[in-house]
């Protein structure tokens, strides 16, 4: 989508491009922001993709109309060029296959293409390409979106479970060691939410392994407190979904556990996008390229912990998107790239967030917000790594005023921790934005710290011992 891959990702004439065309600029700010996993190609363009197109000699691939944002898609980054990328980063692939305008057959085809070592005619191709081992790519999105009437093949829930159903059998007969992720609801405000993810998962219970959500938040009508307040909607879209799954298993007798991939999740201006964007075909065009500020990377940390608190169920969490397109990430054709405010929360939640998410228990006083009624004034999430003995918490204050914050650490009451903060109206220079907070130590053996108005915190503790 936009630029996303053509002059984000890849930039063969750029002063950096690697002699793969890649950016070197733009891969050491995603190493440096901690990602693990990368979905592709994603979003609505999947569901009108050929994914033959996009591999073999470049000057032999088709240039396409994408239906989906009304964009040239040159097709001069495809599969192999993506996997490589990722492989050379470290990156877990995330791929989707069409079942908009496609189904099982192609599906099985890309799965040979990626995953069966040789002997066949895909497998075969591939090494022709220049790649004789396979990919082995584990992670699989059963189409995206597909409840939505703004998809390519857009189909009522009975129409994608059975397709889903019969695409991930071909799969598995290709590779039986896949984990793929079937379409749950757009967001949770569509009519069928909750319906849909209950039909999907009745008929394709058995051959599936996650369920997806996808969410987006923007502050809309000048409402600050409902916009900070967006890990509360998080939270309860998160167990809406967990509740149908086990409504399900319940029915079933199963003792199956699906998980859940928040696999699109966002700060994303929807209302600045103007409605004749899509009217002129143009070629990697900017697309939704939101600015975002530090009021923006106050609601992304608290995001951030809302998927924390859920990691027992939410197995898979994808940042939509990862340069350009509403990103942490941004560039310019030919110059430099940057960081967003929203980078730095990402960032230090990956560096700092290791091992197990911890129970927090939070008293706070509420907040009263038009959008989601009665509010935490303050969240929190805590992470524990065992190896290093490393200890993080995660806050964040929703309120338009400080919260003095008493913390009761157990078992590392004779720890020294560290904290910083950032405020939502700090200026931002493109540099971290985080402060130093104090942390005082109590009489109890606790830690007082004040949280200020609008605010993403972190504390750590390195090597702190059993929490």
């Amino acid at each position: 989508m936009g630029r996303g891959v053509y002059t984000g990702l890849y930039e063969p004439g750029h002063p950096t491009a690697d002699e793969h065309g890649f950016r070197g600029d733009v891969a050491e700010l995603v190493d440096e922001l901690g990602v693990t996993a990368v979905r592709y190609p994603g979003g609505n363009f999947v569901s009108g993709y050929r994914w033959e197109d996009g591999v073999g000699p470049r000057a032999d691939r088709p240039r396409r109309l994408d239906l989906a944002w009304r964009s040239v898609e040159t097709n001069e980054v495809g599969t192999d060029e993506l996997l490589q990328w990722a492989e050379r980063r470290g990156l877990d692939p995330v791929l989707a296959v069409n079942l908009g305008t496609r189904g099982a057959q192609a599906a099985a085809d890309l799965v040979e293409y990626c995953n069966q070592p040789g002997g066949t005619h895909f497998s075969d191709l591939r090494a022709q390409h220049g790649r004789a081992a396979p990919y082995a790519v584990r992670t699989w999105c059963l189409g995206n979106e597909m409840d939505g009437d703004w998809q390519v093949g857009h189909k009522t829930a009975h129409e994608y479970a059975r397709l889903a159903t019969e695409t991930a059998r071909a799969m598995r007969l290709v590779d039986p060691d896949l984990e793929l992720v079937v379409c749950g609801s757009s967001h949770h405000r569509m009519p069928t939410f909750g319906y849909w993810e209950s039909e999907v998962l009745e008929e394709a219970w058995d051959v599936v392994d996650h369920v997806s959500m996808h969410a987006y938040y923007e502050e809309q009508d000048g409402d600050r407190r409902s916009f900070l307040a967006s890990a509360a909607d998080m939270d309860a879209f998160i167990d809406g979904v967990a509740a149908t799954i086990d409504a399900v298993a319940a029915r079933k007798h199963s003792g199956k556990r699906i998980g859940i991939a928040f696999d699109e999740w966002n700060v994303w201006y929807w209302s600045r996008f103007p409605p004749d964007g899509l009217a002129e075909v143009r070629e990697a065009p900017r697309l939704i390229e939101d600015e975002y500020t530090n009021l923006d990377a106050v609601v992304v940390g608290d995001l951030l912990i809302s998927l924390l608190n859920h990691a027992d169920r939410v197995r898979i969490a994808c940042q939509a998107q990862l340069v350009n397109v509403i990103a942490p990430i941004r560039t310019e054709p030919g110059g430099p790239a940057r960081r967003q405010p929203t980078f730095h929360p990402f960032a230090r939640t990956a560096a700092a967030a290791r091992g197990a998410v911890l129970h927090a228990d939070v008293s706070a006083p509420v907040l009263s917000t038009e959008r989601y009624g009665e509010v935490a004034a303050v969240s929190a999430a805590a992470t524990h790594d065992a190896d290093s003995g490393a200890w993080s918490l995660f806050l964040v204050n929703r309120a338009p005023e400080p919260v003095d914050v008493e913390v009761e650490p157990h078992g590392l009451r004779d720890a020294a921790p560290t904290a910083s903060t950032t405020t939502a109206d700090a200026a931002y220079d493109g540099t971290d934005p985080g402060v130093p907070l104090d942390v005082v130590r109590t009489d109890g053996g606790g830690w007082r710290l004040v949280l200020p108005p609008e605010s993403w915190s972190v504390l750590t503790v390195n090597g702190g011992g059993a929490a």
